[in-house]
């Protein structure tokens, strides 16, 4: 009996860092471009996320309507080529001092912003016009170690891509409608598919490693956002690529929400008389549990401990 050992389940009630969505991000970062980005490149990423988080569509959210803000002064500032330039060599303080000293400033509220961009429409209406490919959703396991300390994957992404081809093709095709005479004071309405001639292009498949970034405390089902590089679509936009994370399974911890489960093993006689035991967290660092006294079949108990920096709730110790 006194080899015989019981499973106890040992709830480490850790809290996973939350990292705040826009802190500390560059205006490059804000849009989601890498700094070397095209005006081009620049202006679609604008579109696609003053359109995503324009207060029309995300009425009563506060996160969203600081995000459209922030989408809108980053843009303000890369849309123009003076103001990006001093941003690059002197950041947002060289803004201030280029202001202070009489050099174009702000001044365009977001809303004149997205108005000048669109050609005053709205956010719906805008979303509408747009001919769209289809989204491509993959599920991304990422490890706890990732999801608790933060990291990166590297995936290869194969898809198509829209490349030039020889000849013409009909194109921005449109009804118009017309009248014919077809007696005295007699007309009959017309309608007349007419279309444009454009260069030809064709479907080439391409392939190349996407660089995921996993952030500290994401949960399951969140999504990591690669703006049009999804299915192209001839005459229109590409659809998303989203990465949807999951919590890969891991061999000595198990994620609820965020809190971290972990079993171990006691003896016999350390449930009838105490125990002390060190696991080995997800960053390495060693963590002390003890009991004192019998710990009961299935009885849990409750207690408090302060890891480094991060606060256990009410932590649990059960056996089977």
């Amino acid at each position: 009996m006194a080899h015989q050992r019981t499973n106890l389940f040992f709830l480490v009630c850790v809290l996973l860092y939350a990292l705040s969505v826009l802190g500390g991000k560059s205006y490059y970062d804000v849009l989601q471009v890498q700094k070397g980005a095209s005006d081009d490149q620049i202006k679609r990423a604008y579109r696609k996320l003053a359109l995503k988080y324009h207060p029309d569509k995300n009425q009563g959210n506060e996160e969203a309507n600081k995000k459209f803000a922030e989408i809108n002064n980053a843009y303000e500032v890369l849309s123009d080529r003076e103001k990006r330039n001093i941003y690059d060599r002197h950041g947002e303080e060289g803004l201030k001092q280029h202001a202070a000293g009489g050099g174009r400033g702000g001044g365009m509220n977001m809303q004149d912003i997205f108005s000048s961009f669109f050609g005053g429409g709205t956010a719906e209406e805008e979303e509408e016009k747009i001919v769209k490919g289809d989204d491509v959703i993959v599920e991304l396991d990422a490890t706890l170690e990732d999801l608790y300390m933060g990291g990166s994957l590297k995936v290869w992404r194969d898809k198509n891509v829209i490349k030039s081809a020889p000849g013409k093709r009909s194109c921005n095709c449109r009804n118009e409608v017309y009248h014919r005479q077809i007696g005295p004071g007699m007309f009959q309405q017309m309608t007349e598919q007419v279309c444009e001639q454009c260069p030809n292009v064709k479907y080439v498949r391409e392939g190349d490693f996407l660089t995921v970034d996993i952030e500290k405390g994401m949960q399951d089902g969140q999504e990591v956002v690669f703006y049009e590089d999804g299915e192209p679509k001839i005459d229109g936009e590409a659809g998303d690529l989203k990465f949807r994370i999951r919590t890969a399974p891991h061999e000595r911890f198990k994620r609820e929400g965020n809190d971290l489960h972990a079993t171990i093993t006691i003896t016999l006689v350390q449930a009838l008389v105490g125990f002390e035991k060190t696991i080995k967290h997800l960053d390495e660092h060693l963590v002390d549990i003890s009991s004192k006294g019998v710990t009961k079949p299935k009885e849990v108990k409750k207690f408090k401990a302060l890891v480094r920096s991060f606060d256990i709730k009410n932590c649990h110790i059960r056996t089977f």
